[in-house]
């Protein structure tokens, strides 16, 4: 696992995605202007073969590291052990959240996409997921044609007793109302990386929590 501070941050805050980068060094720059706004960054890439993720992964693991932010890989549970990530978010057909605790240990984060389903999100927590994820809340360019989820379910899971994620579509203009209704942490991709200026759009979802 990579070493994380004595007290690792709270699951709350902005949780950057990667962008489908397949330039490493740029990704590298393109996060790394923007990693000491987050608590957790994902690396996830549709557009990079095995060989390329499980670099950029690797490359990844010291700029978080050295920042003090978790990070997460996504769907591939093995890459995560293979590159000492401190966890791995699970879509819906990405394996089992206890299978996961089996290979990464009991200090990994591991985080469930619940899309539009509070039974599912009832199940991650009876499997020991640390965080369930929801969405998309907004349209969303990343995927356009994603579940849709309602606030109510951000408040309805509550009692499950683990951080909430609001995933797609979240932005500047629109993060303070998930974070109102319950969210704990916001997945932004696009409304960052695609910014005209990702820095400023970085804080301005990091402020909706304050």
């Amino acid at each position: 696992m990579i070493s994380t501070p004595a007290i690792a941050p709270p699951l709350r805050g902005l949780y950057l995605i990667t962008p489908d980068e397949t330039d490493t060094p740029r990704l590298l720059a393109r996060v790394g202007a923007v990693l000491d706004q987050a608590v957790l960054l994902q690396y996830r890439n549709k557009r990079a073969d095995a060989a390329l993720r499980r670099s950029q992964a690797a490359a990844l693991a010291p700029l978080c590291r050295a920042a003090g932010v978790r990070l997460i890989v996504n769907d591939e549970a093995a890459l995560a052990a293979e590159i000492g990530a401190d966890g791995v978010h699970l879509g819906g057909t990405d394996g089992d959240p206890a299978a996961a605790r089996r290979l990464l240990g009991a200090e990994a984060l591991i985080g469930v996409s619940c899309y539009d389903s509070l039974a599912r999100a009832r199940a991650a927590a009876e499997a020991g997921a640390d965080y369930i994820a929801f969405g998309a809340f907004f349209p969303s360019a990343t995927k356009p044609h994603a579940r849709h989820a309602t606030f109510d379910l951000l408040r309805d899971s509550a009692p499950l007793g683990l951080p909430r994620v609001a995933i797609g579509g979240i932005a500047p203009d629109n993060a303070r109302s998930v974070v109102a209704a319950g969210a704990d942490l916001i997945a932004v991709i696009g409304a960052v990386f695609d910014a005209p200026d990702p820095i400023a759009a970085a804080r301005a979802c990091r402020h909706a929590f304050a």
